[in-house]
């Protein structure tokens, strides 16, 4: 990995695994995010992420895109079976059916949740009671893979018809999209992203 000469700055440990990984880790992962574009984003990356590394997705995001008409979730639940098709054949992507047909019902899913509570950013944040939580590890060992948080999320989610929403996905999305601050006690980014103020 190449940082910045002269940047010494700690950070998690993860994010020492490629520049990709580090640059994510730098501007994005633990940032409070509330627009709902973003978090079915999210919500859809996360799931495509299941059994594969963080890093694959980050390198195929730019593909899934384009691909899924940058998460406009209108036009995703719209996706016909030629539109899959060309999914599954697309080799920029997780070319995985099931994963690929998530994505399709969790759009229908999460314009339901949108209808019903004005936003999916108000009935996401519901969660952590629209507050983020401010966590103090010192390594990456104590990190949850799932809350009780996160099962409730998970729990609810499935009710709605959402897939690929199991709770330690759940747990990875809060993380992603700031709803917890899990940034190690010594990386610079903890209290960038909350911890302290």
């Amino acid at each position: 990995m190449v940082i910045p000469l002269g940047d010494s700055r700690c950070r998690c440990a993860w994010a020492a695994h490629s520049d990709l990984m580090c640059a994510y880790h730098d501007t994005e992962w633990g940032v409070p995010v509330h627009d709902d574009r973003t978090l079915f984003e999210f919500l859809i990356l996360e799931g495509a992420q299941a059994g594969l590394s963080w890093s694959t997705i980050l390198r195929k995001r730019a593909a899934y895109r384009v691909a899924f008409d940058n998460f406009d979730a209108q036009r995703i639940a719209r996706y016909n079976a030629r539109k899959l098709a060309d999914l599954l054949a697309n080799p920029g992507i997780v070319r995985n059916r099931l994963k690929i047909a998530a994505a399709v019902s969790n759009a229908r899913a999460f314009l339901a949740v949108q209808e019903q509570h004005s936003s999916f950013d108000a009935f996401i944040w519901s969660f952590v009671d629209n507050q983020p939580r401010q966590n103090a590890w010192d390594s990456l060992q104590q990190v949850p893979a799932q809350t009780a948080e996160s099962d409730a999320m998970s729990k609810a989610l499935k009710r709605l018809g959402f897939t690929f929403v199991g709770s330690t996905i759940c747990y990875a999305f809060m993380q992603a999209v700031g709803m917890v601050n899990d940034h190690s006690s010594d990386c610079f980014r903890w209290r960038e992203c909350g911890a302290g103020k």
